[in-house]
């Protein structure tokens, strides 16, 4: 079976952080606290990025998805925020088209598909 790349499951990883902001939002629960999903070092993919090789945390590629992880999670948390503390409404909005959470989260994604082509990987 094929192992995919680290970026890969990144994406796949942060689009479940989607849902399961959803799931916080109706609940009012979640399996994660707010200090736990704001760092953007203890995903998998955090911890990767703080591997990479010199020459690869040099490049502009590396340099923006590190940045947009970063606030992804910052927004992340803030969405969770709203949600544990039974905020339904902020938290749905927070997490609307147009809003930041929404707008880090398309470009890190699409900042990840780019670095993925500019290494040769997609």
């Amino acid at each position: 079976m094929h192992e995919l790349h680290p970026i890969d499951k990144a994406i796949a990883a942060h689009a479940r952080w989607k849902s399961h902001l959803r799931q916080a939002i109706e609940s009012g629960k979640s399996e994660w606290t707010v200090d736990r999903a704001r760092p953007d070092n203890l995903c998998e993919f955090g911890q990767w990025l703080r591997e990479r090789p010199v020459a690869e945390k040099m490049t502009d590629h590396y340099r923006t998805v590190v940045d947009l992880h970063a606030k992804f999670h910052q927004e992340a948390a803030h969405v969770l925020e709203l949600a544990l503390a039974g905020h339904r409404d902020k938290a749905t909005s927070s997490m609307a088209v147009g809003s930041p959470f929404a707008s880090i989260s398309s470009k890190l994604t699409s900042s990840m598909v780019a670095w993925k082509r500019a290494l040769g990987l997609d």
